[in-house]
């Protein structure tokens, strides 16, 4: 049995569709839809329209206000912190990476803290924003624990992620993103429901141990950090920069999106560190030197089987072109999951249902 590809523009209706049946504005609804969707199309299948049921869950319960936009609390020439107002995440995060260049241009360096927000979803699509705008940026987030320290028993931050994107002159950008524990919790999720074994650097049970056993997390598990402690210490990085600084939730005061009562808001936090290059550096001297260090790193000599050497984001972006050219291959949880969006929504796309060749 074999999936047929959907167009990225098919995914891109049905997810707009959805979200305008739950009360999305238009505006709000393609702002998130292109994240879920761009993030499906990288490869990313753990943050993309996989997420989409679980977000109108929560706006139809209340806990995501769908009427609402976010708001500047307070602000200088290079600074600002945004209420999200509980909207979906997505909302918020284009709000204040949008803000955040504005005031790059500026001053050449901007912080925007963004505070009582919905799950921000991946945060390498606001980086790569960012980037494909001319700008170099930092996106953290923060969420509730899932992730143990060094020798603890149980969860002490987040899954805290951490992107970064670079322009580069005619080409995608430099993008990397990832969580601050050894996996993204999602895949642990997506593993176990496929049956697939859990690595054992996976998960830390609750004898402070490595465990294979998937069906321990979240509730008698932790995930491992990554890199042990300097994964921790970039999470702990990333709960200043997102929650201490703007004055958000922080560990256990942040909800569960996934599993909290949908009328709950998740009150999840995120910062977006934005700089101009042309402020900063010429332009041009900026572009020929990172141009000498990407050859460099794509001619440095390989080992057996491998062609070549890929810097962070290549093979995301060759995702995305192929999935402009042929449609994006949605693994079978994920359209699972879609249907389940459909069913919430009254929507039924022909292209949703299973097809055999």
């Amino acid at each position: 049995m074999n999936l047929h590809p959907v167009s990225i523009s098919d995914l891109t209706h049905f997810t707009e569709s959805a979200f305008q049946r739950v009360g999305l504005p238009l505006d709000h609804a393609r702002t998130a839809a292109d994240a879920l969707v761009t993030t499906d199309a990288m490869g990313v299948f753990t943050h993309g329209t996989k997420l989409l049921a679980g977000y109108l869950r929560k706006l139809q319960g209340g806990g995501y206000r769908p009427d609402i936009a976010p708001r500047i609390e307070r602000e200088g020439p290079g600074w600002a912190v945004v209420d999200g107002e509980s909207a979906l995440g997505q909302i918020g995060g284009d709000f204040a990476v949008l803000l955040a260049m504005s005031k790059a241009r500026q001053v050449g360096i901007a912080y925007v803290g963004l505070r009582n927000t919905g799950h921000i979803g991946a945060a390498g699509y606001y980086a790569a924003v960012a980037a494909r705008a001319g700008f170099i940026a930092m996106v953290t987030g923060n969420d509730i624990p899932s992730v143990c320290a060094p020798g603890s028993l149980g969860p002490v931050l987040g899954s805290n992620p951490i992107a970064y994107g670079v322009p580069v002159a005619n080409g995608e950008p430099i993008l990397l993103d990832m969580a601050t524990a050894a996996v993204a919790g999602g895949k642990v999720y997506a593993a176990h429901q496929r049956g697939e074994p859990i690595p054992p650097t996976w998960l830390i049970g609750p004898d402070g141990k490595p465990t294979i056993d998937g069906s321990l997390y979240p509730g008698k598990a932790s995930l491992a950090p990554m890199a042990g402690h300097k994964g921790y210490g970039f999470g702990l990085w990333c709960e200043i920069l997102s929650g201490v600084l703007p004055g958000g939730h922080l560990t256990w005061q942040v909800g569960s999106w996934m599993f909290d009562e949908p009328s709950r808001p998740s009150w999840h936090n995120a910062s977006f560190i934005v700089l101009d290059v042309e402020t900063i550096a010429p332009r041009a001297e900026f572009d020929a030197r990172l141009k000498t260090l990407i050859e460099e790193i794509h001619a440095a000599p390989t080992a057996e089987g491998v062609d070549r050497i890929f810097l962070p984001g290549e093979r995301e972006w060759n995702s995305h072109r192929r999935a402009q050219r042929e449609g994006i291959d949605l693994p079978l949880d994920v359209r699972e999951k879609l249907k389940f969006a459909a069913s919430l929504t009254g929507l039924s796309p022909a292209w949703l249902e299973v097809a055999q060749t």
